[in-house]
Order: C-alpha cells, then structure tokens, then sequence
C-alpha cells in the first residue's frame, strides 16, 4: 500500500469515529427543538392570591414614644461652709424640711466670743463719734480726731458683721423645700466644707428629662402636651414640656427636651425609667393606609387598586407618616379596595384573587 492510499483510509477511519460520537448528540438536539413550543403561544400566569382593605376615614394621631428619666425638680448634697466639730443635727432621715430650716449646726463658741466682745466695744465707739461730732462743732477738736473716731466706729461694725457671718456658716440650713436623705455624719464628728452631710431632694413637681429625633425638633414647644407610664403603675401621667435644648446634638442626632410633672402627692420618686407618648398630630377624618401598600416608582408613589378582578395602579400623595400607617391627601377616596399584599409583584391589569379583605 502506498503513502497516499494509507493516508486516505485513515481519513475514513476518523471520519467514521467521529460520526459515532456526535451522533447521539445530534439526536438529542433534534428531539430538543421538536419541543420547543410554537412562536406566539404563551403560557398563561395564574391570578395572584392577594389582601385587600376598604378604605375609611379615621382618625389619624401622629405620635412618638421616647424613653426617658425622672429627676428631682432641686438637689444638693449638703455641706457646711466652714470646718467644726458637729455639735447638732436637727432633721430626721427621709424626712420633708422646708426653705430656711436648721438642719445641723457646728461648734461657734469661740465665734460668739468674739462677737460678745466686739459688741462691748460697739456702745462705746458709738458714744466717743458723738463726743468727736460735738467738739469738732465747738472747734474744741481738730477735724482729723473725728475723721479718726468715725472710722474706728466703721471698722468695728465691719467686725461685728464678718463675725455674724461667719457665725451664719456653722449653721447648715435648708435652702429649698423638699426631701432630707440619709445623714453621712454623727454628733461629735468633724466636719469640712468638702464634708457630705446629707442629699436634699425637691420631688414636687418632677422633672422628665428625654430626647426626642431630630426631624421632630420644630414640633416640640414649650407648652407641648405628653403622657407618660411607669413600670408597676397602671396609671398614665400628665406632663407639660417647659424647655428643649437650644441646639440638636450632633453625635446623636436628637433634641434634649424637659417636661414637668406636678407630683403634688409625691407618688412617684426621681430616678424611675417613664415610657412616654407624645402626640404630634391628630387628623379626625383621614385617609390612612398601611405603609406596606405604598409602592415607590421613580419618585412617584402609587397604589394598586382591585378592580373587577384585577389590579389597576393609582398615583397618590403621602402625608404624615405613623409607625404602620401613611396618610393619603390625594388619590384615593373612602371606599376603594386598595391591595396591601404582593405588592412587588403587581403589574397593571394583573389578574388578582382577594383571600382577604378588611
């Protein structure tokens, strides 16, 4: 066999391996495009099982609900100003005191000396200025005699007073009425100005100390209306808030606010955690649909709509917004069956099966 006769037969040889090969393939391809179903038929979608609401005018209250703190309307940790041993205490722990009561007292005798002494001496100065006063009028004293006993007079009633003041500091009094704590000290122990003594609470009225988001800064006033709850009352409480912070907390992103609570009974003690509740808005007859009907779509909010079987989509305005509900101000009127459920699901016209409807 020559060369090219050999070369030819091996042609024939793969030419028949191959076709072994591809032909199941090929087969399988054909019987593929015999499925493929005619150009033009399409499958048809099943209707879409959905949730429905009847719209109702209602109203509508736009409310926020903070957490905040109770704390005293006053409070100072009591100290003496001055250092002495603690010759009294006068109030009984836990007890109301008012403006101006002595509460506790240190030692002032060597004070008092003093001001006993000083004192002597006041009738005597007193008496010598009058003395000076006559004889300056007879020319029978120099001018500068006088000059010299006014002033002696002056500095001695500058004594006299430094010395009551400094009597007034032995005294701790009470400089607002309102709760005494637990006493830290005893009789008989030394006292510093650095020395607590005891807490003095005012609780009557409380304050509400919370913070409120920033987007709701321009609708808390001084004058807003709030209620609040405590944990183991049933009870709801009424509060005003008196101030809000001048700026918004920019780590935050909220405004501090304020709010008075009477507490004239006081019933309820500073420290407790207040649940509040604050109303922003109140519409009596409004539109108001689940947030979750809402359909955003290049800016625009929309709405389906059930009608006869299908759903039709209606282009609406939002107003407030509460944490389950949108209020509609235009688009929608009372009556019309919005769908709330498989909303990202929904084209115009798609047929729909309502499996509830409220």
């Amino acid at each position: 066999m020559n060369k090219k006769t050999r070369w030819i037969v091996i042609g024939l040889i793969c030419a028949v391996g191959a076709g072994i090969v591809l032909y199941p393939t090929l087969s399988k391809n054909q019987d593929t495009l015999e499925e493929i179903p005619v150009k033009g038929k399409r499958k048809e979608k099943k209707p879409l099982n959905v949730k429905a609401t009847i719209i109702k005018a209602q109203k509508l209250t736009d409310e926020i609900k903070p957490s905040g703190n109770l704390i005293p309307d006053e409070e100072v940790a009591l100290s003496f100003e001055t250092s002495g041993k603690i010759v009294s205490i006068n109030f009984t722990e836990g007890s109301a005191v008012h403006k101006g009561d002595l509460l506790a007292k240190v030692n002032d005798k060597p004070l008092q000396a003093q001001l006993k002494k000083l004192e002597a001496q006041y009738k005597l100065a007193q008496d010598r200025v009058y003395r000076q006063n006559a004889l300056l009028e007879k020319d029978a004293v120099s001018k500068e005699a006088y000059q010299q006993a006014t002033t002696d007079f002056a500095t001695l009633k500058a004594d006299i007073e430094l010395i009551k003041a400094n009597i007034a500091q032995t005294e701790l009094r009470a400089p607002f009425d309102g709760i005494i704590g637990l006493r830290q000290v005893s009789e008989g122990a030394y006292a510093a100005p650095n020395t607590p003594i005891a807490l003095l609470t005012k609780i009557s009225p409380l304050k509400i100390d919370f913070a409120v988001p920033e987007r709701y800064a321009s609708q808390i006033k001084k004058g807003t209306r709030l209620t609040f709850t405590i944990d183991g009352h049933l009870q709801e409480y009424a509060a005003t808030v008196y101030a809000t912070e001048s700026q918004v907390n920019s780590t935050t992103h909220t405004l501090s606010v304020r709010a008075l609570y009477p507490n004239t009974r006081n019933e309820l003690l500073p420290g407790r955690f207040a649940g509040i509740r604050l109303k922003l808005h109140e519409i009596p007859n409004a539109i108001a649909i689940p947030s979750e009907a809402i359909v955003p779509e290049m800016g625009v909010d929309k709405v389906y709509l059930y009608k006869s079987g299908k759903a039709m989509p209606v282009e609406v305005r939002t107003g407030i917004r509460t944490a389950s509900s949108v209020q509609i101000t235009q688009g929608l009127t009372p009556g019309d069956t919005i769908i709330t459920s498989g909303t990202l699901q929904l084209r115009t016209g798609l047929d729909v099966i309502l499996e509830n409807i409220n």
